[in-house]
């Protein structure tokens, strides 16, 4: 049986391959689809309230799950950082 039959899995998926392949852009572009059309001209036409609420789920999500944004970003540092090694390590091979 395939893993990947459900649509969360399949998208966590293809998040993945595109994080590996593209770096932390393609994660801040993934997330950028994620957000409504109607946020987005939520955001536009209120910019500072959309600060001021980014700031305090900031400080919430700081408070409540800091160790794991911590460690989740660390991975992804990491992973960047060593697939940049990689690309180097490969040109200088050439």
């Amino acid at each position: 049986m395939n893993d990947f039959t459900d649509p969360i899995r399949e998208r966590a998926a293809g998040l993945g391959t595109a994080l590996i392949e593209g770096g932390p852009e393609a994660l801040l572009e993934e997330v950028e689809n994620l957000i409504p059309e109607p946020v987005k001209q939520q955001v536009q036409a209120f910019p500072v309230l959309a600060v001021l609420a980014g700031v305090g789920i900031g400080v919430w999500l700081g408070m409540k799950k800091g160790d794991e944004l911590i460690a989740a970003g660390s991975a992804i540092l990491t992973s960047t950082a060593a697939a940049s090694l990689t690309d180097a390590f490969e040109n200088v091979k050439r």
